[in-house]
Protein backbone atom coordinates (compact mmCIF):
# COMPACT_ATOMS: atom_id res chain seq x y z
CA UNK A 1 0.00 0.00 0.00
CA UNK A 2 1.38 3.56 -0.71
CA UNK A 3 1.64 5.48 2.41
CA UNK A 4 0.89 9.44 2.20
CA UNK A 5 4.26 10.96 2.92
CA UNK A 6 2.33 13.92 4.32
CA UNK A 7 5.24 15.87 6.74
CA UNK A 8 3.88 16.13 10.69
CA UNK A 9 5.03 17.63 13.50
CA UNK A 10 5.98 14.94 15.97
CA UNK A 11 7.38 16.09 19.73
CA UNK A 12 8.62 12.44 20.70
CA UNK A 13 7.72 8.92 20.88
CA UNK A 14 7.62 6.04 23.69
CA UNK A 15 8.09 2.55 22.15
CA UNK A 16 6.72 1.00 25.37
CA UNK A 17 3.80 2.88 26.85
CA UNK A 18 1.52 0.55 29.56
CA UNK A 19 -1.54 3.14 29.98
CA UNK A 20 -2.98 4.72 27.16
CA UNK A 21 -5.04 1.61 25.91
CA UNK A 22 -4.28 -1.75 26.13
CA UNK A 23 -0.96 -3.65 26.07
CA UNK A 24 1.84 -2.60 25.59
CA UNK A 25 1.48 0.79 23.22
CA UNK A 26 3.99 2.63 20.56
CA UNK A 27 2.67 5.97 21.59
CA UNK A 28 3.57 8.88 19.36
CA UNK A 29 3.05 12.44 20.77
CA UNK A 30 2.21 14.92 17.87
CA UNK A 31 2.97 18.48 18.60
CA UNK A 32 0.24 21.26 18.84
CA UNK A 33 -2.69 21.89 20.65
CA UNK A 34 -5.94 24.23 20.81
CA UNK A 35 -6.48 23.30 24.73
CA UNK A 36 -4.53 25.14 27.51
CA UNK A 37 -5.57 22.84 30.55
CA UNK A 38 -4.37 24.67 33.94
CA UNK A 39 -2.84 21.03 34.85
CA UNK A 40 -1.34 20.34 31.64
CA UNK A 41 1.53 18.08 32.17
CA UNK A 42 3.12 18.42 28.38
CA UNK A 43 2.82 22.47 27.65
CA UNK A 44 6.12 22.03 25.58
CA UNK A 45 3.96 20.02 23.10
CA UNK A 46 0.97 23.27 23.09
CA UNK A 47 2.96 25.16 19.84
CA UNK A 48 2.64 23.25 16.48
CA UNK A 49 6.53 23.20 15.64
CA UNK A 50 7.26 22.07 18.70
CA UNK A 51 9.06 18.70 17.34
CA UNK A 52 10.88 17.57 14.20
CA UNK A 53 8.67 16.83 11.33
CA UNK A 54 8.14 13.34 10.36
CA UNK A 55 6.47 11.41 7.50
CA UNK A 56 3.56 8.48 7.73
CA UNK A 57 6.36 6.12 6.19
CA UNK A 58 9.16 6.52 9.21
CA UNK A 59 6.40 6.49 11.99
CA UNK A 60 5.19 2.77 10.37
CA UNK A 61 8.60 1.69 9.54
CA UNK A 62 9.41 2.07 13.13
CA UNK A 63 6.24 0.70 14.76
CA UNK A 64 6.39 -2.81 12.37
CA UNK A 65 9.99 -3.06 14.31
CA UNK A 66 8.04 -3.57 17.19
CA UNK A 67 4.84 -5.15 15.65
CA UNK A 68 5.01 -8.54 17.03
CA UNK A 69 5.55 -7.88 20.59
CA UNK A 70 2.48 -5.04 20.70
CA UNK A 71 0.22 -7.82 19.14
CA UNK A 72 1.43 -10.53 21.79
CA UNK A 73 0.29 -7.91 24.65
CA UNK A 74 -3.15 -7.21 22.68
CA UNK A 75 -1.36 -3.48 22.56
CA UNK A 76 -1.03 -1.17 19.16
CA UNK A 77 -0.08 2.51 18.41
CA UNK A 78 -1.47 5.54 20.47
CA UNK A 79 -1.69 8.71 19.37
CA UNK A 80 -1.27 11.47 21.51
CA UNK A 81 0.00 14.98 22.23
CA UNK A 82 -0.53 17.58 22.49
CA UNK A 83 -3.82 16.99 20.72
CA UNK A 84 -3.39 14.73 17.51
CA UNK A 85 -6.69 16.12 15.91
CA UNK A 86 -4.66 19.80 15.66
CA UNK A 87 -2.94 17.69 12.30
CA UNK A 88 -5.83 15.84 11.05
CA UNK A 89 -4.28 15.22 7.86
CA UNK A 90 -1.44 13.90 9.09
CA UNK A 91 -3.08 11.78 11.32
CA UNK A 92 -5.42 10.32 9.01
CA UNK A 93 -2.24 9.23 6.98
CA UNK A 94 -1.47 7.35 10.29
CA UNK A 95 -4.00 5.16 10.84
CA UNK A 96 -5.08 4.24 7.36
CA UNK A 97 -1.50 3.03 6.77
CA UNK A 98 -1.69 1.31 10.56
CA UNK A 99 -4.79 -0.40 9.71
CA UNK A 100 -3.70 -1.68 7.01
CA UNK A 101 -0.86 -3.41 8.56
CA UNK A 102 -3.52 -4.75 10.86
CA UNK A 103 -2.04 -2.91 13.82
CA UNK A 104 -4.21 -1.71 16.37
CA UNK A 105 -5.14 2.16 17.03
CA UNK A 106 -6.31 4.33 19.32
CA UNK A 107 -6.40 8.64 19.05
CA UNK A 108 -5.79 10.00 23.02
CA UNK A 109 -7.79 13.71 22.41
CA UNK A 110 -9.93 16.50 23.90
CA UNK A 111 -12.51 15.95 20.55
CA UNK A 112 -11.61 19.87 19.94
CA UNK A 113 -12.18 19.72 16.00
CA UNK A 114 -14.60 20.51 13.15
CA UNK A 115 -17.14 18.29 12.58
CA UNK A 116 -15.59 16.82 9.44
CA UNK A 117 -12.29 15.82 10.62
CA UNK A 118 -13.45 14.20 13.35
CA UNK A 119 -15.62 11.94 10.96
CA UNK A 120 -12.59 11.19 8.97
CA UNK A 121 -10.24 10.52 11.84
CA UNK A 122 -12.54 8.18 13.74
CA UNK A 123 -13.84 6.12 10.73
CA UNK A 124 -10.48 4.93 10.85
CA UNK A 125 -9.81 4.60 14.96
CA UNK A 126 -9.93 1.76 17.13
CA UNK A 127 -10.69 3.04 19.98
CA UNK A 128 -10.66 6.82 21.18
CA UNK A 129 -9.51 7.83 24.59
CA UNK A 130 -11.53 10.77 25.38
CA UNK A 131 -10.51 13.12 28.30
CA UNK A 132 -13.53 15.27 29.40
CA UNK A 133 -12.11 18.02 31.70
CA UNK A 134 -15.60 18.28 33.41
CA UNK A 135 -19.72 18.24 32.12
CA UNK A 136 -19.96 21.48 33.55
CA UNK A 137 -19.64 24.13 30.45
CA UNK A 138 -18.27 26.57 32.84
CA UNK A 139 -15.60 24.72 35.03
CA UNK A 140 -14.95 23.07 31.23
CA UNK A 141 -14.31 26.40 29.94
CA UNK A 142 -12.33 27.56 32.87
CA UNK A 143 -10.14 24.48 33.04
CA UNK A 144 -9.30 24.51 28.90
CA UNK A 145 -10.00 28.17 27.44
CA UNK A 146 -11.83 26.43 25.03
CA UNK A 147 -15.86 25.75 25.28
CA UNK A 148 -17.52 22.20 26.02
CA UNK A 149 -19.71 21.95 22.54
CA UNK A 150 -16.75 19.96 20.51
CA UNK A 151 -16.24 17.63 22.89
CA UNK A 152 -19.52 16.62 23.13
CA UNK A 153 -20.37 16.52 19.97
CA UNK A 154 -17.37 14.18 19.53
CA UNK A 155 -19.30 11.33 21.36
CA UNK A 156 -22.02 11.80 19.76
CA UNK A 157 -19.90 11.08 16.21
CA UNK A 158 -18.22 8.03 18.22
CA UNK A 159 -21.62 6.78 18.89
CA UNK A 160 -22.60 7.05 15.44
CA UNK A 161 -19.34 5.00 13.88
CA UNK A 162 -19.14 2.46 16.46
CA UNK A 163 -16.08 3.68 18.14
CA UNK A 164 -15.21 2.37 21.03
CA UNK A 165 -14.73 4.97 23.58
CA UNK A 166 -12.51 4.77 27.60
CA UNK A 167 -13.35 8.52 28.77
CA UNK A 168 -10.74 9.64 30.32
CA UNK A 169 -11.52 12.60 33.86
CA UNK A 170 -8.90 14.09 35.35
CA UNK A 171 -9.79 14.74 39.47
CA UNK A 172 -8.53 18.14 40.10
CA UNK A 173 -9.25 19.13 43.80
CA UNK A 174 -10.84 22.51 44.17
CA UNK A 175 -11.51 22.56 39.87
CA UNK A 176 -13.13 19.26 39.13
CA UNK A 177 -13.92 17.47 41.97
CA UNK A 178 -17.75 19.09 42.69
CA UNK A 179 -19.44 16.10 42.96
CA UNK A 180 -22.99 16.98 41.42
CA UNK A 181 -20.78 17.51 38.41
CA UNK A 182 -19.73 14.01 38.28
CA UNK A 183 -23.07 12.53 38.59
CA UNK A 184 -24.01 14.75 35.63
CA UNK A 185 -20.98 13.26 33.68
CA UNK A 186 -22.29 10.00 34.19
CA UNK A 187 -25.79 10.41 33.73
CA UNK A 188 -24.84 11.93 30.43
CA UNK A 189 -22.37 8.97 29.54
CA UNK A 190 -25.52 6.39 30.31
CA UNK A 191 -27.22 6.16 27.07
CA UNK A 192 -23.34 6.11 25.39
CA UNK A 193 -23.17 2.36 24.34
CA UNK A 194 -19.47 2.68 22.73
CA UNK A 195 -18.34 3.61 26.59
CA UNK A 196 -16.27 1.10 27.77
CA UNK A 197 -14.80 2.14 30.58
CA UNK A 198 -13.91 5.62 32.61
CA UNK A 199 -10.50 6.29 33.85
CA UNK A 200 -10.45 8.84 36.74
CA UNK A 201 -6.91 10.08 37.17
CA UNK A 202 -5.64 11.67 40.25
CA UNK A 203 -4.36 14.84 39.96
CA UNK A 204 -0.48 15.44 39.91
CA UNK A 205 2.52 17.82 39.19
CA UNK A 206 4.90 15.72 37.82
CA UNK A 207 4.82 18.50 34.68
CA UNK A 208 5.28 21.40 37.13
CA UNK A 209 9.05 21.93 36.08
CA UNK A 210 8.25 22.12 32.52
CA UNK A 211 5.93 25.26 33.21
CA UNK A 212 9.12 27.07 34.90
CA UNK A 213 11.08 25.83 32.22
CA UNK A 214 9.12 27.44 29.94
CA UNK A 215 8.63 30.64 31.63
CA UNK A 216 4.95 30.06 31.95
CA UNK A 217 2.54 30.61 35.18
CA UNK A 218 1.92 27.73 36.95
CA UNK A 219 -1.36 28.60 38.26
CA UNK A 220 -1.70 24.95 40.33
CA UNK A 221 1.23 25.11 42.54
CA UNK A 222 -0.83 25.04 46.08
CA UNK A 223 -3.10 21.81 44.56
CA UNK A 224 -2.76 18.96 46.51
CA UNK A 225 -3.45 15.59 45.04
CA UNK A 226 -7.16 14.16 45.66
CA UNK A 227 -7.28 12.03 49.02
CA UNK A 228 -8.04 8.34 48.69
CA UNK A 229 -11.59 9.02 49.54
CA UNK A 230 -11.92 11.65 47.15
CA UNK A 231 -10.41 9.06 44.00
CA UNK A 232 -12.27 6.54 45.83
CA UNK A 233 -15.65 8.30 45.76
CA UNK A 234 -15.43 9.47 42.38
CA UNK A 235 -14.28 6.26 40.76
CA UNK A 236 -17.22 5.08 42.68
CA UNK A 237 -19.93 7.29 41.27
CA UNK A 238 -18.33 7.17 37.41
CA UNK A 239 -18.12 3.35 37.46
CA UNK A 240 -21.97 3.08 37.63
Amino acid sequence: MEIDDKLGFVHSIDTCGMVDGPGIRYLVFFAGCVLRCKYCHNPDTWKLNAGRQMTPREIVHDIGKYKSYLKFSGGGVTFTGGDPLRQPDFLEALLVACKAKGIHTAVDTAGYAARDILERVLSHTDLLLLDIKSINPETYKAVTGVPIDRVLRTMEISQRLGVKVWVRFVLVPGLTDNIDDMYRLRDYMKPFSNVEKVEVIPFHKAGEFKWKDLGMQYELWDTPAPSAELLEMARGILSR
